[in-house]
């Protein structure tokens, strides 16, 4: 059974990354609820009353490492900070490493004084993405938000990226870091990418394919936001993933079995490294990350079980076929 989402209070949350695949799912179920949403975005804000703004939407402009005036804050008893370069949109050149890492230091340094600068009292609660590439590389080892931070890019990005909030949380704000593991959905993401593969019966093992990878759900991962929105009290590491993590072979074929393909062609891995560089090797990576934060505190996740789950994601994908 799970546990339902407390309703709305009426509040105001904003959020950076609202156009992302997550931001965007996010901003619909807050206002679904009768939140208020604030989109900081980084192009000219439209004013309220602009027929392109949904109900419930306002936006202001913010820009990463140039400060954030505090009285766009006032008022708002959230910031759910998801901004950042995309992970696996380019090959990792030192010129792209530098951008994601630059992107998610100065956005989240500017979020963060933000909130700080606010009165006691009145700082917002500070959710700040993350991902569980801060673990690194642990193979089938159990990992929980206890676990230490590993080796390679994407673990030090993590690290700086939590370090970051800092400002926010010195000042007495409650912070918390969504540690965010594989999302499924059809709308973007490494499952995106891999669904048309899976539909042509060519999306076999990654490499070895025995890499474990912590999946969620974009519903859940969305429901698991607002939850923590809901519960200040749960600050740090939080690793927003479902219950059950799978290895990569089998996160593919139950996709496949769902689209009724075969899933049989693996991916060799010095193939993925002649086309990806040293992305390559942070995608055949393995954690097996545990969402024990959220599961003490009650969460329950309507796909827990990766069968559940990839039933919903075709039939989302089928859904999002014909509205096209």
């Amino acid at each position: 059974m799970t546990t339902q989402v407390p309703p709305s209070t009426g509040r105001t949350v904003a959020l950076t990354g609202a156009s992302g695949m997550i931001g965007s799912a996010l901003s619909e179920e807050l206002r679904g609820r009768g939140d208020q949403v604030l989109h900081l975005v980084r192009r000219a804000p439209r004013a309220s009353g602009d027929p392109q703004l949904p109900p419930g939407v306002r936006e202001a402009r913010w820009e990463p490492g140039v400060r954030l005036d505090p009285a766009v804050l006032d008022g708002v008893e959230g910031v759910v900070h998801l901004a950042g370069a995309g992970i696996g949109d380019h090959r990792w050149t030192a010129a792209r490493k530098r951008l994601l890492m630059s992107s998610r230091l100065e956005g989240t340094e500017t979020i963060s004084l933000a909130v700080a600068a606010l009165p006691a009292g009145s700082r917002p609660r500070l959710l700040s993405a993350s991902a569980v590439g801060f673990y690194g590389d642990q193979g089938t080892d159990l990992l929980t938000e206890e676990s230490g931070h590993g080796q390679g890019f994407l673990a030090e990005l993590c690290r700086e990226w939590e370090n970051a909030t800092w400002p926010a949380e010195h000042a007495g704000a409650s912070v918390a870091h969504l540690r965010t593991g594989i999302v499924l959905s059809p709308h973007g993401g490494a499952i995106a990418r891999i669904m048309p593969l899976a539909k042509a019966g060519l999306a076999g093992p990654l490499g070895r394919g025995d890499q474990y990878w912590s999946w969620i759900t974009l519903h859940d991962h969305v429901r698991a936001v607002v939850f923590l929105l809901d519960h200040p009290s749960l600050t740090g590491p939080v690793n927003l993933t479902g219950p059950d993590p799978a290895t990569q072979t089998a996160v593919v074929k139950t996709l496949a079995e769902k689209l009724n393909r075969p899933a049989i062609v693996p991916a060799p891995t010095v193939a993925l490294r002649l086309v990806l560089g040293e992305m390559a090797g942070e995608i055949l990576t393995s954690q097996r990350a545990l969402p024990t934060v959220l599961r003490h505190a009650g969460f329950g996740w309507d796909h827990s079980e990766l069968g559940v789950a990839m039933e919903w994601l075709t039939t989302q994908r089928k859904r999002a076929k014909k509205a096209g």
